[in-house]
């Protein structure tokens, strides 16, 4: 009788669990004045159920959210969509030499999860310069970041597993040293780069096997004043990949363009075309460094680099 009386009592528990009140693609609303059902991100990403066949979306409205965010593997589907770019803002000041914490642990939001959507939202590391700093880290694949803002010193952004697939539109990425690396597939359309300091804008670490890493389409490349010694990139690991294509590269670059890092030029997949501004002369560039033709790039659209042996990702009509 007693095991009949648990069995029920177990099953009862988990039925109104599976019956929660946010599992439905209602919107769910975070505010910091109380005005939403949450007042902070991470609670809202907690009540959203496992593996969700809807698209579900966490509206944040304007303030200054102070979170070290986790969106966990198994949640999909969700849309984290702010208020306003400029005024909705995740913040967290870990970097790399707290307790020996090292670069991996330092993001302010880290996205484990497939199928997300991240728009209108800054994310920020705001730590002293006294070490690597992660803004956003992401493993999931088929990521898409609108209209976003990510701020930080080195190390903003942190693509950070292979073979995944990451699109960035209409974004703002300003860092010092290396803040665009990692060995995902990534492709920047439209963006503005801003370099902080004389250093290296991207340090990609793209496999041997993965035929495309770091695409920037259409983007701009700018500094603050007085950076005047600035590198497209430097290689993390062997076979880097990375492409600059229909961009503004400003004078910040040096007429070199790229830094090998003291890695074999044989191997590394460094590669522009067609841009253009004060830092985008070719006449100086490393001898090792290819200039695309117009036939080689009419090939390397999102369609063809995303295209992989995972599920289809088509992010330029992704919501």
């Amino acid at each position: 009788m007693l095991i009949v009386m648990f069995i029920f009592q177990f099953s009862f528990i988990n039925t109104i669990s599976a019956q929660s009140k946010y599992d439905n693609p209602d919107t769910i609303v975070v505010s910091r004045d109380g005005t939403g059902q949450f007042r902070t991100v991470q609670e809202a990403i907690e009540v959203c159920r496992a593996f969700m066949e809807y698209h579900k979306v966490i509206y944040v409205k304007k303030g200054v959210y102070k979170e070290k965010i986790v969106i966990p593997s198994w949640l999909t589907n969700i849309e984290l969509c702010g208020e306003d770019a400029k005024e909705t803002i995740i913040t967290y000041d870990d970097h790399a030499n707290i307790n020996k914490m090292g670069t991996f642990r330092t993001y302010t939001l880290k996205v484990e999860a497939n199928d997300i959507t991240v728009k209108n939202i800054t994310i920020e590391n705001n730590a002293a310069k006294l070490g690597q700093a992660v803004a956003l880290h992401t493993e999931g694949d088929r990521l898409v970041f609108r209209g976003c803002r990510f701020l930080g010193n080195q190390d903003t952004v942190y693509t950070g597993l292979a073979g995944t697939r990451i699109y960035f539109v209409d974004c703002y990425i300003e860092g010092t040293t290396d803040f665009i690396f990692g060995p995902s597939i990534a492709w920047f359309e439209g963006c503005t780069i801003k370099s902080k300091s004389d250093s290296y804008v991207t340090a990609a670490s793209t496999p041997k096997d993965q035929e495309y890493g770091y695409v920037f389409n259409n983007c701009r490349l700018i500094a603050d004043a007085g950076v005047t010694k600035c590198y497209l990139g430097r290689p993390w690991r062997q076979y880097a990949y990375t492409l600059f294509m229909n961009c503004e590269i400003g004078g910040h670059i040096l007429p070199v363009g790229w830094n090998d890092w003291k890695k074999d030029h044989a191997v590394i997949r460094y590669m522009e075309y067609n841009n253009h501004g004060a830092g985008a002369s070719t006449k100086e560039r490393a001898d090792w460094t290819r200039q695309l033709t117009r036939k080689e790039v009419q090939r390397i659209t999102p369609a063809v680099v995303f295209a992989t042996g995972r599920a289809p990702f088509n992010p330029v009509n992704a919501n």
